[in-house]
């Protein structure tokens, strides 16, 4: 009788520790992702400060506050609402739907290397945005020629991919092999446009596939929000079946999940909000790729958390890059891509040397 009762006590000690344990982890979570929140807002300030005019902290918090209740008039004040702040809140929002794009599509892939880039989006975004540039020709006339070619070609690789799947079962290995044949077609397609254009129309097109948010706007954030707001949640409602998925196809039919449902749903999802995003900004790289790496070292891979962590550490990464863009050889203003590029990689290299465990 003792016995019995030393065992059951036991078994009750053990599982208060465990639900103890899992309570800290889940703070963690938890205070990674109010941290990274606040980060945003730190940087956000100190980049409004940074530029031809300066600026105080305070002041700029001073001049948003009031310019919530009436137009911008001095030039402190203009610097700030028409210049300043829409590049911030363009970072913010491309930063946000890159990191957490990227974060789903290695998730339903199960594949490190899965993003945006990897599957052929920003490739096909990249041709469309030479076809305008180059050739003048697109699905939208007139400002929104660009961008409306370059969103539209951005869907391709993702509708080519999810028709193969009618062929094919919609395997991690099928849509990461087809994402990838899209890549190479499309970067062929528009070398060989930029090889009978202008030098000009060259540079342009460079420019634009290299990412910059130095187009922002208040017209530009609008659609960009929007799409935040639609497609964010619906990522959000899958991320449980999507955690599932993550220990395999068979365990999560079991459990009864719809996977090649999930996997196609999850794709589109996933590539509106990046196609949306890289219409407006550029192919802004490793964004995609290095914020849910980072977030998943960290707090694992609980897509419930790693989605909010994903897109909160996305845009503090971008903030920063974009600060550095701005202000590293001022006045010249470099493309946000490139400092990205020189952030991500090494960055990239150096959490893979220093990992002491698999997270993946």
């Amino acid at each position: 009788m003792t016995s019995s009762t030393e065992t059951i006590s036991g078994i009750g000690t053990e599982r208060a520790e465990i639900k103890a344990q899992y309570k800290k982890f889940i703070g963690r979570k938890i205070l990674f992702i109010i941290s990274s929140l606040i980060l945003i807002f730190i940087i956000a300030g100190v980049a409004a400060t940074l530029g031809s005019y300066p600026i105080t902290v305070t002041e700029v918090y001073s001049i948003i506050f009031h310019g919530l209740f009436q137009n911008a008039g001095t030039n402190k004040e203009i610097a700030v609402w028409n210049l300043r702040l829409p590049r911030i809140l363009m970072g913010i929002s491309a930063g946000v739907g890159l990191a957490i794009a990227g974060t789903m599509m290695q998730g339903i892939l199960r594949n490190p290397l899965a993003s945006p880039f990897t599957l052929g989006i920003a490739s096909g975004a990249g041709f469309g945005a030479a076809l305008a540039i180059i050739l003048g020709a697109g699905v939208v006339a007139g400002e929104y020629l660009i961008i409306g070619n370059a969103f539209i070609f951005a869907l391709i690789p993702t509708f080519v991919i999810i028709g193969l799947t009618r062929y094919k079962r919609a395997t991690p290995e099928t849509m990461i092999l087809a994402g990838i044949a899209m890549l190479y077609i499309f970067s062929a397609a528009t070398t060989l446009i930029q090889y009978f254009a202008e030098p000009e129309a060259v540079k342009a097109v460079v420019f634009w596939m290299v990412g910059s948010l130095g187009k922002a706007s208040w017209d530009a954030i609008l659609p960009v929000s929007i799409v935040l707001a639609v497609c964010v949640p619906l990522l959000m409602w899958k991320s449980w079946d999507v955690n599932v998925m993550g220990a395999g196809d068979e365990t999560a039919k079991s459990l009864g999940v719809n996977i090649e449902r999930t996997r196609i749903t999850v794709m589109i999802i996933a590539s509106l909000l990046a196609a949306a995003i890289i219409s407006f900004t550029g192919a802004i790289g490793f964004i995609g790729l290095v914020a849910p790496h980072m977030c998943r070292m960290v707090i694992g891979g609980d897509n419930r958390f790693l989605i909010p962590a994903s897109g909160l550490f996305g845009a503090a990464l971008l903030l920063v890059a974009d600060t550095i863009a701005r202000t590293i050889i001022a006045p010249v203003i470099l493309p946000v891509g490139v400092i990205t590029a020189f952030m991500g990689g090494p960055l990239f290299l150096y959490l893979i040397m220093r990992r002491r465990r698999e997270y993946w």
